[in-house]
């Protein structure tokens, strides 16, 4: 199988994480998750992808997109594979 096209970067218990993880499950997307250090400032690997270093954050291969912050997201992916989306 392939790997899914979004990969989730998360923090264990971060309730602005758990808010897209629901989104992500109620569109029935599949995705991967990434959990990254939970120091601020040793976030490198979120930092590469997405310019800060700031979770959730999320690649999606598909589209292309890559970008931070939960509501910016949750909108992302409701636009995009919610109803009326692509």
């Amino acid at each position: 199988m392939s790997e899914p096209s979004i990969t989730l970067y998360r923090l264990q218990a971060c309730p602005f994480c758990e808010r897209v993880v629901r989104v992500l499950n109620e569109l029935g997307l599949e995705y991967r998750s990434r959990y990254v250090e939970p120091m601020h400032s040793e976030r490198n690997v979120v930092k590469r992808v997405s310019g800060a270093r700031s979770v959730p954050a999320i690649v999606d291969r598909e589209t292309g997109v890559t970008m931070s912050e939960s509501a910016n997201i949750v909108e992302y992916l409701q636009g995009t594979y919610g109803e009326g989306g692509a």
